[in-house]
């Protein structure tokens, strides 16, 4: 039964935080998709080549360095990475706002991935859970995935009308450093202790 034992405050605290920074992060990068093929074909040097190439590299960094990203945060933490890669993100948030030229756009979406924390993610979300919650952990974590998706094909092509690609490309990285801070900071940095589970009394035989 899902609710014969329940999550600890602490530890539902912690998954709601850092499903909200997965769900914020995968809305900025869900948000792009409906609209980059058009609106950037109106950008300096756009062909269909390069605005496929804008909307792949995203997920290439994002392939290319998860594994680093995820053995770097067993080294040397799961925070530091994850502030790391979030101050990544919206570094290349803002190169890609700022674009005058599909290249630029290009670049800034390279950035977006390089800030590669879904392992390190995951990885705090297995730190801070008990083994008996690990699974509703993760699934939380990835309904808040579809969640950005559903949102974000909905919100992009909206936002776009509004204020064109920059818009879309900028918005990421105005809202991830208040819900950023917001959301670590309400994950303690380490697991805590495990509340032993209750035992079944045998009857008798």
């Amino acid at each position: 039964m899902i609710t014969k034992y329940p999550m600890t405050p602490l530890e539902r605290r912690s998954v709601t935080s850092l499903a909200l920074l997965y769900n914020f992060r995968m809305l900025g990068l869900f948000m792009v998709l409906p609209v980059l093929a058009l609106y950037a074909a109106e950008l300096d040097g756009a062909t269909p080549a390069l605005i496929g190439t804008a909307l792949g590299i995203y997920g290439l960094s994002q392939a290319c360095l998860q594994i680093p990203f995820g053995w770097l945060s067993d080294r040397i933490g799961r925070k530091p990475v994850i502030i790391g890669g979030l101050l990544i993100f919206a570094l290349g948030s803002v190169v890609a706002a700022c674009a005058d030229t599909i290249y630029g756009v290009i670049a800034g979406r390279l950035l977006q991935g390089a800030g590669a924390i879904a392992s390190s993610i995951m990885a705090l979300v297995a730190d801070l859970t008990r083994e008996e919650q690990r699974t509703k952990a993760m699934a939380i974590v990835g309904a808040s995935i579809g969640l950005a998706f559903a949102l974000a094909l909905v919100a992009g092509p909206l936002l776009a009308a509004y204020g064109g690609l920059e818009l879309v490309l900028g918005l990421p990285r105005c809202l991830r450093c208040p819900v950023s801070r917001w959301c670590i900071g309400g994950c303690p940095a380490r697991r805590p202790l495990a509340s032993p589970m209750p035992r079944s009394v045998p009857g008798p035989t």
